[in-house]
């Protein structure tokens, strides 16, 4: 290999080919969180459209898209996707030394990606994401906007509150919890002239992400607890201990279902309540079955887990659009 091809920002440790980048591109985008923000973006416009039309269907899409036009989810996506990659990407910048230990395979800490590669990315697509927010709509740009200032709080110094357990969580539920499903619901409902009142249905969905990122927050951190304690990272695992998070996060999500079950009981939004009960019930049963096989001793089996979590959370913004559906 040349010179000039080692000094190359694209060039890392080196990735030795464009297929080879773009894996470790995707890596460096955590993609359970990739997963989760397009998922959000969808589930919010088909709710929207639900909301405006009564019901989901293709002639119903069909003249959305006539009327409307796809843009508004199409900016929604790609603003928010940079968004997304612009957060994650910056706190790997910031956090090498302690990945080299919690998390070996992300390509800054495996050498995958050298630092510039890193600092190009985020630059580029921190800057991406408010420009495609603000040629989209100003509810877009106003929900990106914030969740990179909350974003870049969190992980860059001097503030970098993720050094404090309550405001790290804080950070990611009010991020996902609130910001980005309050603020693309505006943005469509303003996209498809409707009107600027958030109905139940929305409220529910953001209280029950809301509370479930909070489990999410809190429990990212028990498998990372080795390179956090050595770089003095206070976490709520540090703080209590591996199995009460592990507990306290259970219940935290088992809250959601029971909450979101008495929703369906006693008809909160419009939403299918036969639906929305035996889905969460078959949810929780399958929460429980699956938390009895983690070996908190095994950190794979603590960050598979994990990953199960994530995937909770992803059918949320499956099952609400369905619910809104069958109303």
């Amino acid at each position: 290999m040349s010179q000039s091809s080692q000094n190359s920002p694209l060039s890392g440790k080196p990735v030795q080919s464009y297929f080879q980048w773009l894996y470790a591109f995707w890596k460096f985008s955590r993609p359970h969180t990739i997963i989760g923000t397009s998922l959000s973006v969808l589930g919010l416009y088909l709710i929207a459209v639900a909301i405006s039309t009564g019901a989901i269907n293709i002639d119903v899409m069909n003249r959305v898209s006539t009327r409307y036009s796809l843009l508004p989810l199409l900016g929604a996506w790609i603003a928010c996707l940079c968004g997304n990659v612009y957060i994650v990407g910056l706190n790997q910048l910031e956090d090498v030394e302690i990945d080299k230990i919690n998390k070996p395979h992300l390509p800054l800490a495996s050498g995958e990606f050298s630092q510039q590669t890193g600092q190009l990315i985020v630059a580029s697509t921190g800057i991406l994401a408010l420009v495609v927010a603000w040629l989209t709509g100003p509810f877009l740009l106003g929900m990106v906007a914030i969740s990179l200032a909350i974003g870049t709080a969190y992980s860059l110094p001097p503030i970098r509150l993720k050094q404090f357990p309550v405001w790290a969580a804080l950070c990611i539920f009010s991020v996902r919890g609130t910001i980005v499903n309050l603020g693309l619901y505006l943005h469509y409902s303003w996209a498809l002239h409707q009107s600027q009142t958030i109905p139940p249905v929305v409220w529910v969905l953001t209280l029950f992400i809301l509370v479930f990122t909070f489990a999410i927050a809190i429990f990212k951190d028990i498998p990372d607890m080795e390179g956090d304690r050595l770089y003095n990272i206070t976490t709520f695992t540090i703080k209590l201990g591996s199995q009460a998070v592990f507990n306290l996060s259970l219940w935290v999500i088992t809250a959601c279902y029971l909450g979101i079950i008495l929703v369906g009981v006693l008809h909160v939004a419009s939403v299918n309540p036969i639906f929305l009960i035996v889905t969460h019930l078959g949810l929780l049963a399958w929460l429980w079955l699956r938390s009895l096989t983690v070996d908190l001793q095994d950190k794979s089996a603590i960050a598979q887990f994990y990953q199960f979590i994530w995937k909770l959370f992803f059918m949320e913004y499956l099952i609400f659009p369905i619910a809104c559906l069958l109303a």
